[in-house]
């Protein structure tokens, strides 16, 4: 298991939001855990020190490309990169740094899962380079994926099956609970549970980590299986969380089971 960092951002500018507040052309929606009055490339520099590899940058909205490859410059070969793209962008964030590009929305058409454009995008920058963005929301004892900012639920159940049939497709599975997102209210550990049972590849959950403790549980039931980011609990995104602490508990664990660090 490894912690996963992350930069999200907002119109250029390092932010924690609460994921599903975000719409478009409704700003007033919209609800903001911290502001950085530091760049997106600090925080690049900041896990390329601590060798902290695989984490996303997320671009939420337009306006956020500048900052973006500022980041995957500090950091080249050591970020993700998400935020609208398709196969006509996607190669473009390889070549400037990116280790992979994380999509979401894009595979989908009127809610069901496109395969014709899942194979567009493998064309464009091969599976080893795409992470496919399966955040969803328990409904009726599902959890059912969503996309457009978390407002629309597709009619994709995320389970063995459809891991089975996205696997093909991608190097690696990154997972929000998106009711847990960004309030620090605990993690979804029937979520994480799955993803250890079901999910054949790397996959990172992300949703409501505000411990240590949570960590240590999201290792217990996703047996050592699934990987973990952290956004507005950590002390560098105005949180509680010491991010210091978090990186020797990676390092701890990962050096444990020999692993790198």
């Amino acid at each position: 298991m490894k912690f996963r960092p992350c930069i999200d951002l907002h119109h250029g500018i390092v932010k924690q939001i609460v994921g599903n507040t975000l719409r478009d052309g409704d700003e007033a929606s919209l609800r903001t855990n911290f502001t950085s009055d530091r760049p997106a490339a600090y925080y690049a520099s900041l896990y390329r020190r601590d060798k902290l590899t695989g984490g996303h940058i997320i671009m939420l909205g337009s306006g956020n490309e500048a900052a973006a490859l500022s980041a995957l410059a500090e950091f080249p070969g050591g970020l993700q990169i998400g935020g609208g793209i398709i196969p006509e962008t996607a190669k473009q964030y390889i070549d400037k740094g990116a280790s992979h590009v994380i999509v979401s929305s894009y595979f989908f058409v009127e809610k069901v899962l496109s395969l014709d454009r899942l194979s567009n995008l493998e064309k464009a920058v091969g599976k080893e380079r795409i992470v496919l963005d399966l955040s969803c929301k328990r409904h009726n004892d599902r959890y059912m994926v969503m996309i457009d900012r978390w407002q629309t639920m597709t009619e994709l159940e995320l389970g063995e099956q459809a891991f089975s049939q996205l696997s093909g497709y991608c190097d690696e599975f990154l997972i929000h609970a998106t009711e847990n997102e960004g309030i620090q209210s605990g993690i979804d550990v029937t979520l994480v549970e799955l993803l250890s049972k079901e999910c054949p590849m790397p996959v990172t959950y992300a949703g409501g980590v505000r411990s240590l403790a949570d960590l240590e549980q999201i290792r217990l039931a996703g047996r050592n299986r699934v990987d973990a980011t952290i956004g507005s609990s950590l002390d560098i995104f105005g949180g509680q969380l010491s991010y210091a602490g978090v990186v020797e508990w990676h390092r701890s664990i990962n050096k444990a089971r020999g692993g790198s660090a």
